[in-house]
């Protein structure tokens, strides 16, 4: 899931790495606003509020909504960079260690919200989960030449639309019937259901166990990196080509 890049890859590379990373995106977004009433991955509301604070000279709670911003913002800036120095490296299983530094980053944030006080709690939470987001969903927009996205509703949500919007044209023998728009739409489907499914989950754990759902999710990520970088060291050339089950 974490090898082949764009063309190369396989459509069930993409759904199966869309489904898991949107669901652990969905469980941490929504789990981080049963905690403290923020999104850490709506940069839309947190722009949207961020204008609204400034519109009425709010600029303590701007300055926050900001830092939200700017934090998925660097996230996104240093997944790139770092992907960029792999490329530049041949480090073929650069993805998967853009993933493995999410994952690791994820776990020492889990443990952040376990044992900071409740006033710093908060804005570390949602400041880190945003840096977090940005990160994942800038590789994940690499990895997949922009066919996956998994941290936010609002793109796949328009492509649902657009593909409906397409085979409605091509049942009425408007457009042409050969274009892929049964699989996008089954993967913009399939990767929205996993983004609720996930959110109704993380909440649920979030009230049992707070903080160790970071942990559980950052050990999910590391097996999924871990496992990509252990194939291309035993295989070195699993990045040349799509596997034919689909397993890059």
């Amino acid at each position: 899931m974490l090898i082949s890049q764009g063309d190369a890859r396989s459509v069930d590379a993409d759904r199966r790495l869309a489904c898991t990373l949107a669901a652990v995106a969905g469980a941490l977004n929504a789990a981080a606003f049963q905690a403290v009433g923020f999104f850490s991955a709506n940069m839309t509301g947190n722009v949207s509020a961020l204008s609204a604070h400034l519109a009425v000279n709010d600029l303590l709670t701007a300055a926050f909504y900001l830092s939200i911003v700017a934090a998925f913002i660097g996230g996104a800036l240093v997944s790139t960079l770092l992907i960029n120095l792999g490329r530049r490296r041949r480090v073929h299983a650069i993805y998967a260690f853009s993933i493995l530094v999410e994952a690791v980053l994820l776990a020492l944030l889990g443990c952040a919200d376990l044992w900071l006080s409740a006033s710093l709690r908060g804005p570390v939470l949602i400041v880190g989960l945003s840096f977090l987001m940005g990160l994942q969903n800038a590789t994940v927009t690499r990895i997949s030449d922009a066919r996956v996205r998994t941290t936010h509703v609002s793109g796949m949500v328009t492509d649902i639309g657009i593909e409906l919007g397409m085979l409605v044209d091509i049942a009425r023998g408007r457009e042409r019937a050969d274009a892929p728009y049964h699989t996008r739409l089954r993967l913009h489907g399939q990767t929205v259901l996993a983004f609720l499914a996930g959110g109704v989950v993380g909440v649920f754990v979030y009230r049992m166990v707070g903080g160790f759902l970071l942990i559980g999710a950052a050990g999910l990520l590391l097996a999924l990196a871990s496992t990509a970088i252990l194939r291309v060291h035993r295989t070195p050339n699993a990045a040349a080509s799509p596997s034919p089950h689909g397993a890059d």
